[in-house]
């Protein structure tokens, strides 16, 4: 069995099978990437890091076809009295429930829950689309659900109008045609009405694209799990599956294949709960080696780059001349010391003073993209600069060269170093 509490960076059809035993967790919650064709670009929270990611399967098909190992997967490790709820919308949501009636048995099928919410905005030659699917299963005949511990308190307009005879206080046995209401309220419905995050949600919401309400996921895991049980999101994302299973007691493991992802998800549950890392729970599998750094997405392997030196990742992409990150003065004690050359004098000026940083994702810089940075450096007026890759050849080590005497510090930094660094430290 995998530790609880642990946050694993990596593919889930890799970590499952590498950490997680057969039949050890009661409830599982996904939100995988919809079949919507959509491309996210995003920022994360106030450090403003950037997240990137292709929501992009073709046709059905081909996202059955991904999803079907990892269900299986999933499969595997969930108890016999546990239960499975998958989070989709309308593009697969009718593909997904018979890939899963195959997979648990057609009898096993608990619910089509619907969350219905208002916002956004409305198609003209189509009804509005306000409502996700969640398909929740349960793997045998014999499953956990706490229907006391979501049950919905009873409004004022339903109180009043029942018979004056009934007893609002809910202190009596009467019966009213037959029904006695709940003293915890009534008994929740197959529609959920819980309103998405909006942007006025400041303290919750972390700017992730498909971020869901932390209401969703208390009324999953207080209904499908019990203090103590394991909870398993294997594609965590920014990490509300485990701020909510965290907040009831319940122990839980969180997969997402994003490392700027998992760093939020730490930050979240340091900055929402008080928990910290290495005590409270454990963050493993960060990308380490350079192998490893070749396969991230380009835009995660940017904002590992720029963070590890200390910086920030630029807020915009578009007409950016390639400044992929900023590291202010002020930051420069805190960054890689190793990294950061010596010389710099300038610790306690303003703030308005920053060195640009470049990422290129390459085995080789040339002085062609040197020269670009040089015109990047001198449009912004800076006489510093970082630029991070992989190797840099002959020519462009010329160019830095050449830059220095015109002026221009460009510092040449390769990943070796930026990882040789982390691992000493470590």
């Amino acid at each position: 069995m995998a530790d609880s509490n642990t946050i694993y960076c990596g593919d889930n059809l890799e970590v499952l099978p590498k950490y997680i035993s057969d039949e050890s967790v009661d409830l599982i919650y996904i939100d995988p990437p919809f079949n919507s064709s959509r491309n996210y670009e995003v920022f994360w929270g106030e450090g403003q890091e950037r997240r990137a990611f292709e929501d992009r399967f073709g046709d059905a098909m081909h996202y059955l076809e991904w999803m079907r190992p990892r269900l299986r997967e999933l499969y595997r490790i969930l108890k016999p009295t546990g239960s499975f709820y998958y989070h989709c919308d309308w593009h697969a949501s009718h593909y997904v429930k018979v890939e899963l009636d195959r997979l648990f048995g057609f009898d096993n099928y608990r619910n089509e829950i619907i969350w219905c919410y208002r916002g956004g905005g409305v198609p003209k030659k189509d009804f509005a689309r306000k409502h996700d699917t969640i398909h929740r299963y349960s793997k045998t005949a014999t499953y956990t659900f706490n229907v006391d511990d979501i049950r919905i308190p009873y409004s004022e307009d339903v109180l009043d109008s029942l018979p004056s005879r009934y007893d609002k206080s809910y202190r009596s046995n009467k019966v009213y045609e037959g029904y006695r209401p709940n003293v915890k309220g009534k008994h929740p419905e197959d529609w959920w009405p819980i309103q998405p995050l909006m942007p006025s949600d400041k303290r919750e919401r972390l700017g992730y694209p498909t971020q869901k309400p932390l209401a969703l996921l208390e009324r999953i895991i207080l209904a499908g799990s019990n203090p103590d049980d394991v909870v398993l999101d294997a594609f965590c994302g920014c990490g509300t599956t485990l701020e909510a299973a965290s907040k009831f007691n319940r122990n839980w493991i969180g997969i997402d294949f994003s490392p700027t992802a998992c760093r939020v998800m730490a930050q979240r549950l340091e900055d929402r709960l008080g928990l910290k890392e290495g005590q409270d729970f454990a963050l493993r599998d960060m990308p380490k080696t350079p192998a490893q750094l070749r396969r991230m997405p380009h835009f995660e392997f940017e904002n590992w780059a720029v963070v590890a030196l200390g910086g920030i990742p630029n807020r915009v992409k578009v007409g950016d001349y390639g400044i992929d990150g900023r590291l202010y003065v002020a930051d420069l004690p805190k960054a890689t010391p190793s990294v950061i050359r010596e010389g710099d004098q300038h610790i306690f000026e303003s703030l308005d003073r920053w060195y640009p940083i470049q990422v290129k994702q390459v085995d080789s810089v040339g002085r062609p993209e040197i020269d670009n940075f040089e015109t990047a450096m001198r449009r912004d007026k800076r006489s510093r600069g970082y630029f991070v890759a992989f190797g840099f050849t002959s020519g462009a080590i010329r160019e830095v060269k050449r830059a220095g005497d015109d002026g221009l510090d460009i510092v040449p930094i390769t990943v070796e170093e930026i990882v040789r660094h982390e691992l000493a430290v470590a």
